[in-house]
């Protein structure tokens, strides 16, 4: 049975464990309706041109885990961010385990999609929020269809969130190929400030495909400091759809960290509903085998005197694969706007690829707005200075791609976080830089 039409009859067994009475099932059937017309997208879409599906939607996945694998806060430490004091939502295979989460419903609510979707308590911000910004396209609308389980974070007006969020997915994977599509719902209301890490690690072998949907809404004069961590193994695949409303005054920062992983898709749409918003988009990648991560992203400036900033650093060795597709979209109202776009790549092998598509559409006529792209090889003449200072030749060039990729790192607010990414980009460069880490 192809992968379609199992997510199609799996539906009819979804919709045993939902209450149909609630007004989210309506979107969920209009969502899986959506779904079955299009299916899965191919390269003939434009948005898909680089990147193929195929290789993935041929395993068998279990579309609901038989049950949730028990595993020790021992298996998971190294994942985390463990040093400082967090709030986690851990998920094992799916589903949501309480020995591993510490959740609050003190000043601030971090806890379960499932609880918000189903309490009465929580219907007037689901009806307000809830699938209100993210397109209908074909990915989204499969996770809109089963939406049950996933992280529902709401910062109140004015509350500034003491402590980072986490929120991990871990795969098991009892079943020899798992699916899973976490939905999660990301409120900061007027003047509230949080910091989120995401990440979705596989524990075993087992091919997982992850389809995860995320809305972010940040309130006027509200800060959302997010940081993506990605660094599976080469049987994981992950769809990644974040959609970030932002309203007068507000910033958002989303840092991704592409390092590990089969395929990777990123869809990172930023839409700006207020004067003075600040959306601020930076990624490294750094790859090696087959791995493939495609950024696809937008900032749509519908307003004047905002400012976006994308700079995103990739490194690619052996057969790998990066692809870049930004885009700049600025109506005609938005005068003032200060748009920075920017894609810089090295490739290390020369089996190494990688596609880049940075564009701007500005229908304002006062505006500062800039776009590049580089594709190139290290720099020999500064290879052979650090050479001639008595640098091996693996060092230095791992001196050069770490410096490369440090300018990302620097307006990290989190220094474990950064001291974290540091260690693994320099395991992935194959030397000790003489970190103290």
């Amino acid at each position: 049975m192809e992968l379609k039409d199992k997510l199609m009859s799996s539906y009819l067994a979804f919709e045993e464990q939902v209450d149909l009475e609630n007004d989210i099932h309506d979107v969920r059937n209009k969502a899986i309706k959506f779904f079955e017309q299009t299916g899965f997208p191919t390269k003939k879409l434009e948005a898909w041109k680089y990147t193929s599906l195929n290789s993935i939607l041929k395993e068998d996945y279990s579309i609901f885990p038989k049950k949730e694998d028990a595993i020790d806060y021992k298996d998971i430490k190294k994942y985390l961010i463990h040093d400082i004091d967090t709030y986690t939502i851990v998920f094992v295979d799916g589903i949501y385990s309480s020995h591993l989460s510490r959740t609050t419903h003190d000043k601030l609510d971090a806890c379960l999609m499932s609880s918000a979707l189903d309490k009465e308590k929580y219907k007037p911000v689901i009806d307000k929020y809830f699938n209100k910004i993210v397109p209908e396209e074909s990915m989204t609308s499969l996770n809109t269809a089963f939406a049950k389980e996933g992280a529902y974070i709401r910062i109140p007006k004015n509350v500034v969130a003491e402590k980072p969020i986490q929120v991990m997915n871990f795969f098991t994977s009892n079943e020899a190929a798992l699916m899973v599509q976490p939905r999660n719902l990301i409120i900061a209301e007027e003047g509230a400030h949080v910091q989120i890490i995401e990440r979705h690690q596989s524990l075993t072998e087992h091919p997982v495909l992850t389809n995860s949907v995320t809305e972010v809404y940040v309130g006027k004069n509200a800060e959302v400091d997010y940081y993506k961590i990605q660094n599976d193994k080469t049987t994981s695949s992950l769809i990644d759809n974040t959609f970030i409303k932002q309203e007068r005054d507000s910033k958002c920062s989303m840092h991704t960290f592409s390092l590990g992983g089969k395929i990777t898709r990123n869809n990172l749409k930023f839409y700006q509903h207020g004067e003075n918003c600040n959306s601020v988009l930076k990624g490294v990648t750094i790859l090696e085998g087959k791995q493939h991560v495609d950024h696809n992203t937008l900032v749509h400036h519908t307003q004047p005197n905002c400012e976006s900033h994308q700079d995103y650093k990739g490194i690619f060795s052996e057969k790998s694969v990066g692809v870049f597709n930004g885009n700049v979209l600025v109506d005609r109202v938005a005068q003032k706007t200060n748009a920075f776009q920017s894609n810089n790549n090295i490739l290390i092998d020369d089996t190494a690829t990688c596609n880049s598509k940075p564009q701007l559409e500005i229908f304002a006529d006062d505006v500062k707005c800039s776009h590049g792209c580089t594709i190139g090889q290290l720099d020999n003449e500064a290879l052979y200075y650090l050479r001639t200072r008595g640098i091996p030749k693996k060092e230095a060039r791992a001196l050069l791609m770490f410096a490369f990729a440090n300018k990302v790192l620097s307006s990290v607010k989190i220094p474990e976080i950064k001291k974290r990414i540091t260690k693994q980009i320099a395991l992935k460069l194959g030397v000790e830089l003489g970190f103290n880490l």
